[in-house]
């Protein structure tokens, strides 16, 4: 039985039940395919229902702000993916007439829909013949035919494009890429596949060559880099201040406190940073460290510590984008994930 054939055979047995499995719509399967990149199936279901609800079609979720979607998208991260979403949204009200399309010339040319959703769009919706190209489909490649090349550089990915496109002849699209996908998800696991139960154990390249943990094959990163935010949190009654990020940063356009961002812990240049936090809120502001959080993004790791106000006045010329809200307004409004979670301490703990 050929790689092909054996793939889907697993899928028909192993598949899980999920919504958008359910529909050729291609606006949900828009929805399920942007939320669910580099997030896992089941951090990423209940968003994927709470938007389904909230927008069930394309113009509904054309009209949103982007406040709302910012909200509703808290906690997923990347939080450009959801922005593009709705200009996308828009896009499709404006050009398609709120037909969201199937055709992949069409979708690659929509914001923030590159080559792998469009193939998933276009062939889960309509069967277009596009080969997906995720981690899964990477990761099942690589081990079975033995390719050594790094999936992240430009030839890795011409060759695993041409290889996905040919095993896709012959087979039914939308059937097809949603086995290889699940197959890589479930069987062929990143770390601890089940090899021993694995349809393909024999013809497996990794798998014979005792390669498993060795494949596939991805170059090295650069270092993260490292920030460190140091928060302020001020209270009057129920009112709270808080901060709107700016563009050209991360979590833009989100609300999160005022704060001094150093380029080492606060501790270790503390006569320096008392010395600026007295610039914002006076001579005669104290200063208690409420909460320390290492909070991981693709490409930084920031220390976050979180400190109390006392016996402070606000310089507003010396900070920007600063406003009172009520703690009530500021839960509709988007925050970042840190800034959520400490939400949660603060309100819990009564501070």
């Amino acid at each position: 039985m050929s790689f092909q054939h054996e793939i889907v055979n697993w899928y028909a047995i192993n598949k899980r039940n999920l919504p958008w499995r359910n529909t050729k719509d291609p606006y949900v399967i828009w929805l399920s395919e942007v939320i669910l990149q580099q997030t896992r199936v089941e951090q990423g279901l209940p968003y994927f229902h709470a938007f389904h609800e909230a927008y069930p079609t394309v113009e509904d979720f054309a009209n949103a702000s982007e406040t709302e979607i910012l909200k509703l998208w808290q906690g997923l991260g990347y939080y450009s993916r959801g922005r593009n979403m709705l200009f996308t949204a828009k896009q499709v009200l404006e050009l398609y007439n709120g037909i969201f399309p199937s055709n992949y010339s069409v979708l690659i040319l929509l914001k923030g829909i590159g080559d792998y959703t469009a193939a998933a769009i276009s062939s889960f919706s309509s069967d277009e013949k596009k080969a997906v190209l995720d981690g899964n489909v990477f990761r099942v490649l690589a081990r079975y035919f033995g390719i050594s090349t790094p999936i992240n550089t430009t030839n890795g990915k011409k060759e695993f494009g041409n290889l996905a496109q040919q095993l896709i002849e012959g087979q039914l699209p939308s059937l097809y890429n949603q086995a290889i996908m699940e197959f890589g998800a479930l069987q062929c696991k990143p770390k601890s596949p089940s090899c021993p139960n694995c349809p393909l154990q024999s013809g497996c390249v990794a798998n014979n060559r005792e390669l498993v943990n060795v494949l596939p094959v991805k170059v090295k990163k650069l270092v993260k880099r490292i920030r460190y935010f140091n928060y302020f949190v001020a209270t009057q009654q129920d009112n709270i201040l808080i901060h709107q990020r700016t563009e050209g940063d991360i979590w833009q356009q989100m609300f999160d406190f005022p704060l001094i961002e150093t380029t080492t812990p606060y501790d270790e240049l503390w006569s320096t940073f008392l010395d600026e936090a007295k610039l914002i809120f006076g001579e005669k502001v104290k200063l208690t460290h409420l909460l320390h959080k290492k909070h991981l993004l693709t490409h930084q790791t920031i220390y976050v510590d979180f400190f109390a106000l006392d016996n402070y006045i606000v310089n507003f010329s010396k900070v920007a984008a600063v406003k009172w809200v009520s703690f009530h307004d500021f839960e509709q409004l988007p925050q970042p994930k840190v800034i959520a979670n400490f939400m949660d301490f603060y309100q819990t703990n009564q501070l």
